[in-house]
């Protein structure tokens, strides 16, 4: 069993890798420059990690058939690509790319030309790669493969808490960015954040900024304040509104009420 999550987590890990390097090699073709990829500080995406492997549980039941295969990875990567963007714009306020302007896009978050080859990707790990890969490290004595996954897991668990520090930093940019400015505009929180970020935050900030250049810091505070002082004045109005109906049927009551002693009162008079 621990020789089998082994295993799995070294698969991880080289499909982290090689969705890194997939990336840098995208970027400097595009911008002629080496750009450090990713959430992590190592040579590490960790999302190509865990769509291999998801590709890798869930699909193993489609091997017979290419075409089927080939559109369920699709599926696969675009559903863990786009809540992937969904988790970490609600908990870091800002979305780390954004595929608006393409065409075919899901709310900014997936987009067709950029998932269609995450398809070719889930037929070359199940044919090609994966049988690669395993049966590299199945050959692992069980004592070396303990003591590669522990030490490989310590460097990316390492790296995972440094580069949560680095974003939580920025996180307390964006906030404070927020709460200087009293209009919900994205663009000029952007602008600001990444100012103060590129000027006179640590080396670790910077390359995050540098390694996601589409990222847009996000206002979302004020959003949630106004969505629910919004509904504050909606149940306050509705409140009221209820208050007066009730006031109103009370005093026509007394009214009616009124009315019918002053008419028995004047009956007991006209009958004395």
């Amino acid at each position: 069993m621990i020789q089998t999550i082994e295993l799995y987590f070294l698969l991880f890990i080289t499909y982290s890798v090689i969705g890194w390097t997939m990336e840098v090699v995208g970027k400097l073709i595009e911008l002629k420059r080496f750009v450090n990829r990713g959430f992590l500080i190592g040579p590490c995406c960790s999302i190509y990690g865990f769509g291999g492997i998801l590709i890798t549980l869930l699909l193993q039941y489609f091997t017979a058939n290419p075409v089927v295969l080939f559109f369920m990875a699709i599926l696969v990567c675009g559903v863990l690509e786009y809540l992937t963007s969904y988790l970490m714009e609600k908990l870091f306020n800002a979305r780390w790319w954004d595929y608006s302007q393409r065409k075919y896009n899901i709310n900014g978050r997936v987009c067709l030309n950029t998932i269609i080859p995450f398809g070719i990707l889930g037929c070359l790990i199940m044919y090609v790669l994966n049988p690669f890969f395993l049966g590299l490290y199945e050959k692992i004595p069980t004592l070396y493969l303990h003591i590669v996954s522990g030490i490989i897991l310590g460097i990316y668990v390492i790296d995972n808490i440094i580069s949560l520090i680095v974003v939580l930093n920025i996180r307390k940019t964006t906030k404070a960015v927020n709460n200087e400015n009293k209009e919900d505009n994205t663009e000029e929180i952007t602008k600001k954040v990444k100012e103060i970020i590129l000027g006179k935050s640590s080396a670790l900030n910077r390359r995050l900024v540098d390694a996601y250049p589409a990222i847009r810091f996000i206002k979302i505070k004020i959003k949630q304040k106004t969505k629910k002082i919004k509904k504050e004045e909606e149940n306050t109005t509705r409140e009221i509104k209820e208050n007066i109906e009730d006031t109103k049927n009370n005093i026509k009551d007394s009214i009616e009420e009124t009315k019918e002693n002053f008419k028995r009162l004047g009956k007991k008079d006209e009958n004395e």
